[in-house]
C-alpha cells in the first residue's frame, strides 16, 4: 500500500500532468441540439463539473458520423459541425484548469430501429436478449466502409484538439462498434478484420494510429475497453490483456476498464448482477481485473463503477491497482462529489436507485440511465439535482425526446 492522496496530480508518459485522481467518466447526456451540436445546457452541465473539482472530465459519446447514432440528441463532432459552439463547450469545461477529453464513438448494430433502418456491423449478427426488438439487424461492414469510419475518427480527434479539448478517448466498451470488432461473438468475419484475436484488434489498432497521426504524440489518447463481455462466446478478460498489451506497445496513454454491453449491462447495473459481495464491499465493479492487468503492464489505469465514498476511492488508488478512479452517477447527484472527499476522508455518498416497481419496465425503459440523464437536464437548465424526481417522469421525458428526435442523416 502506498500514501496516495485523491487531490495528488498524476503526469502521463507524453509529459500532461492531471491535477488530481478524480475522473468523471462518460455519461449519456444527450445534450445536441437538432443540428448534432452541443446545447447551451452542456456547456452549463460541464461547467458545474469542472468547478466541481474533477482533475479530469471525460464527455458523453460523440459520434464520428452523423447517419450512426447511439440517442436520438447525441452530439456529433464532423466537417459539418458548428466549431463555435464546441468552443464554448471546452472554455466552460476546462474553467477550473481541470483536463477534459472527448469521448469518441461509433455506435456499429447498437443504434436503436428509430434511428438506424439498417446499422452497421462487423457481421450481420443482430443482437439479443430482451433489448433485441429495438434494434435492427445489422449490415456487415465491407472494408472501404471500415476504412471510411477510421478516417472519421480520425477527423473527428483533429477537429477536438482544434476546439480545446485536452485529449481523446476511444470508446472500445459497452458493446458499441470498437468492441463489436473484438468480440468473438458479434465478429465473425472471415477477412483481415476477423477471425483471431490479431486480426479482430485490427480495427481498433487502426482507430488508434490514425488519431495518433492527426494529433501528435504529445496530445492524450486513452480508450475506454471492456475487461470482458460477460457473454458466453464474447470477449474474455484473456483477450482483453491482450488488447491492453497491443495498445500499450503502439502508445496507448491512458486506458479505462469497464465492462459489459446493452445486451448484459453489467456496466449500469453491476452491484445487481454479477459481483461478489467482497467487491461492493470494496466499491469498484472490476477493480479485481485491474489488479490482475497491473502485473502485466504499467500503463496509466482508471477503474470505473461502484464507487461512493472518499475512503473507498483511496484504498483503490492506494492498492497499487489503479491510477485513477472514475465516476459518473455520483457526480450527476452531487456534481462537487470530488470536493467533498478531498475536504473529508470520511465522506460517504449514498441513495437509492431509481425503480418504478416493476423490474422489466425498468430494463425495458433503460431507467438507470434515463433518471440520470433528467438530473443531467437539470444541471443544464441551472437547476438543482432532485433525488425524488419520479421515475415515471424520466421515463415520459425519454420517450419524448425519442419522438422529437430530429431525422437522422442518411448513409451515403
Amino acid at each position: 500500500m502506498t500514501d496516495i492522496k485523491l487531490s495528488d496530480e498524476f503526469k502521463l508518459n507524453s509529459g500532461v500532468v492531471l491535477p488530481n485522481r478524480i475522473m468523471k467518466s462518460a455519461t449519456s447526456e444527450q445534450l445536441g441540439d437538432r443540428s448534432r451540436n452541443p446545447k447551451p445546457d452542456l456547456t452549463t452541465l460541464y461547467e458545474a463539473w469542472s468547478r466541481g473539482g474533477a482533475g479530469l472530465l471525460v464527455t458523453g459519446n460523440i459520434m464520428v458520423d452523423r447517419s450512426a447514432l447511439g440517442e436520438p440528441f447525441n452530439v456529433v463532432l464532423d466537417e459539418e459541425s458548428d466549431l463555435s459552439q464546441f468552443v464554448n463547450w471546452t472554455k466552460a469545461g476546462t474553467v477550473k484548469g481541470n483536463h477534459l477529453w472527448a469521448q469518441l464513438n461509433h455506435p456499429g448494430k447498437q443504434s436503436p430501429n428509430v434511428l438506424s433502418k439498417t446499422p452497421v456491423a462487423p457481421s450481420a449478427i443482430p443482437l439479443e436478449g430482451a433489448i433485441s426488438k429495438s434494434f435492427n439487424m445489422p449490415k456487415e461492414l465491407s472494408e472501404p466502409e471500415i476504412k471510411q469510419i477510421v478516417g472519421r475518427f480520425a477527423t473527428a480527434s483533429r477537429l477536438a484538439k482544434e476546439v480545446g479539448f485536452t485529449g481523446v478517448q476511444i470508446h472500445g466498451a459497452h458493446g458499441y462498434l470498437v468492441n463489436q470488432f473484438l468480440s468473438p461473438r458479434h465478429n465473425q468475419r472471415l477477412d483481415s478484420y476477423g477471425g483471431t484475436l490479431e486480426n479482430r484488434m485490427k480495427f481498433v489498432l487502426d482507430v488508434y494510429d490514425a488519431i495518433r497521426h492527426e494529433v501528435g504524440t504529445k496530445f492524450p489518447v486513452a480508450i475506454k475497453l471492456n475487461s470482458a463481455d460477460f457473454q458466453k462466446g464474447g470477449f474474455t478478460e484473456e483477450e482483453s490483456m491482450q488488447v491492453v498489451c497491443a495498445l500499450v506497445k503502439a502508445g496507448i496513454d491512458h486506458i479505462e476498464i469497464s465492462g459489459g454491453s446493452y445486451e448484459n449491462p453489467i456496466m449500469v447495473n453491476g452491484k445487481d448482477q454479477q459481483i461478489k459481495e467482497s467487491t461492493r464491499k470494496r466499491e469498484a465493479y472490476f477493480l479485481t481485473y485491474a489488479e490482475s492487468l497491473r502485473k502485466v503492464t504499467t500503463v496509466p489505469l482508471a477503474v470505473t463503477g461502484g464507487f461512493r465514498s472518499s475512503e473507498g476511492m483511496m484504498n483503490a488508488i492506494n492498492s497499487g491497482a489503479t491510477d485513477f478512479v472514475g465516476l459518473a452517477r455520483p457526480l450527476i447527484l452531487k456534481p462537487d462529489f470530488p470536493l467533498a472527499a478531498f475536504a473529508d476522508s470520511k465522506f460517504v455518498l449514498d441513495w437509492k436507485e431509481p425503480t418504478t416497481g416493476y423490474k422489466k419496465l425498468d430494463s425495458m425503459t433503460m431507467l438507470a440511465i434515463t433518471w440520470y440523464e433528467t438530473q443531467m437536464w437539470r444541471i443544464g437548465k441551472g437547476q438543482k439535482v432532485k433525488l425524488k424526481l419520479s421515475p415515471w417522469k424520466a421515463i415520459v421525458s425519454s420517450i419524448w425526446k425519442l419522438v422529437t428526435s430530429p431525422p437522422v442523416k442518411k448513409r451515403v
